[in-house]
């Protein structure tokens, strides 16, 4: 017996003013789809079906790219005729996990969590149960299909511009999350009629269906007061990206960490922070970014899957995909590009990037200064203006520096190039040929003195200025 999942994911949202699916909308820079399919892995369903509609290429794409733990089909429902026509999509996936249990629910509800679907599936199964909604009790129910309950389970749900006063006074809503007996699924839901105010196959009509043949319905009430939320305009997402910002903030702050002010500060929900790091104002840690102790992450740094050493120091830093070892001080105005790993104890000043380099420990790159393609020694010094010119229009190439170099100001380090243990460049040198360990090297170019060019070629522009500036 099987347990797998049906996320619907087929809406346009077109209030959101958008040319994809309302699935691939963001909280906290991941998809609503996304937080709901790991929900899903983490709960341990090793099958999901995606029902797909407006501009489901989207969909396909975003599976492609996603490691997924659970195997993904997508099936397309090509006109929008409610959740109940969206599941009839997925027959043959249902048919293929006929002697299972199957989970539905909503691409663009992102708080459900894998506590939630687990205790259902607990209670579903325990029961013998045709199907079990997960539901949330709210103060305002606006909107929210509303359970109907029993003593020995629930009669129905009934959809909001559906109910009665009576019906439109109860708490518990239908969060769009439900266990299914897959078989008793697939004998009611292409009995489903369209008979409602929308025109629509409602989903919730099967549990209807199920009661009066018989079958246990029952409700399980959902400890996450989020579970039910989604969104369907612009005001509606920002406050999704909101509570979700605020949960992990104040889970972090109960674990410790200090954050100096909240005003522009978002963090991942997969990103990892130690003990005695501060987090200051402008601050983003995304993907799986991971932070180590005693560290003071200063304004507007955003760090995207990179992994930060104990006791380093960052203004305004801008990293991805790269590594920072312990005691590292870096910034103002720095940026790390992919696989760039910044050794213990180096001192990186403002206007500097590094990318896809290795910069040994002690090392200091101080301002104003390229670092590209390059493997870096410890204990080197880079004066102002250095460049590595990695990049010949075709091809990239390597720069070595090694061991206790000294890099004059303004020095072009023209790769292939290897600069020697001890080595010094002479300021203004554009370095074309390995330089040999402790020596000095000096690639100036001869200069080249014309008398009166200037004052010939820059008269017009001289003369623009001046008359502009006449009494």
């Amino acid at each position: 017996m099987s347990n797998n999942v049906i996320i619907l994911a087929g809406g346009q949202g077109k209030r959101m003013k958008i040319n994809s699916p309302k699935a691939l909308c963001s909280v906290l820079g991941e998809p609503m789809i996304e937080w709901v399919m790991s929900a899903c892995e983490k709960a341990g369903l090793d099958e999901i079906c995606i029902v797909k509609g407006f501009a489901g290429e989207q969909i396909d794409a975003f599976v492609e790219n996603r490691s997924s733990k659970a195997k993904v089909c997508t099936v397309l429902q090509s006109e929008r005729l409610g959740t109940g026509h969206a599941v009839m999509m997925a027959e043959e996936f249902l048919r293929a996990n006929y002697d299972g249990n199957t989970l539905v629910l909503c691409g663009d509800a992102p708080f459900v969590d894998a506590a939630t679907i687990e205790g259902a599936l607990k209670l579903h199964i325990q029961n013998n149960c045709g199907v079990t909604v997960v539901t949330s009790v709210v103060e305002d129910a606006t909107g929210y299909g509303r359970v109907i309950r029993t003593k020995h389970g629930i009669s129905g749900i009934v959809e909001h511009k559906d109910c009665n006063a009576d019906q439109l006074s109860v708490k518990e809503i239908n969060s769009g999350c439900y266990w299914f007996k897959t078989s008793d699924l697939l004998e009611v839901l292409f009995e489903i009629k369209p008979n409602n105010s929308q025109g629509e196959y409602y989903l919730t009509d099967c549990v209807e269906l199920m009661i009066n043949k018989g079958k246990a319905a029952d409700a399980f009430i959902s400890l996450n007061p989020n579970v039910a939320l989604g969104a369907n305009d612009r005001r509606g997402l920002l406050k999704l990206n909101d509570i979700a910002r605020m949960e992990i903030i104040n889970r972090w702050l109960d674990d410790g960490i200090e954050f100096t002010c909240l005003d522009g500060v978002s963090v991942g929900r997969n990103v990892t922070i130690g003990r005695g790091t501060r987090i200051d104002s402008g601050t983003e840690l995304r993907g799986n970014t991971v932070i180590g102790e005693d560290c003071i992450i200063g304004r507007n740094c955003i760090l995207e899957n990179t992994t930060i050493g104990n006791g380093v120091v960052l203004n305004n830093v801008q990293a991805y995909d790269a590594i920072v070892d312990d005691n590292a001080k870096i910034g103002p105005f720095v940026q790390l590009r992919p696989d760039s790993h910044i050794c213990k104890g180096v001192k990186i000043g403002d206007f500097v990037e590094i990318k896809n380099s290795t910069i040994g420990e002690g090392t200091a790159v101080s301002h104003l200064t390229y670092v590209g393609d390059s493997d870096v020694g410890s204990n080197v010094n880079f004066g102002c203006g250095v460049a590595t010119a990695n990049y010949d229009g075709e091809k990239k190439f390597r720069t070595v520096v090694e061991d206790n170099a000294f890099i004059g100001c303004n020095t072009n380090l023209v790769a292939p190039v290897c600069i020697g243990k001890g080595a010094y460049t002479a300021a203004g040198s554009t370095i074309t040929g390995d330089v040999p360990a402790d020596a000095l090297a000096i690639e100036r170019g001869q200069a080249v003195i014309k008398e009166d060019y200037a004052k010939k070629k820059l008269a017009a522009r001289t003369k623009k200025f001046e008359d502009a500036h006449k009494d």
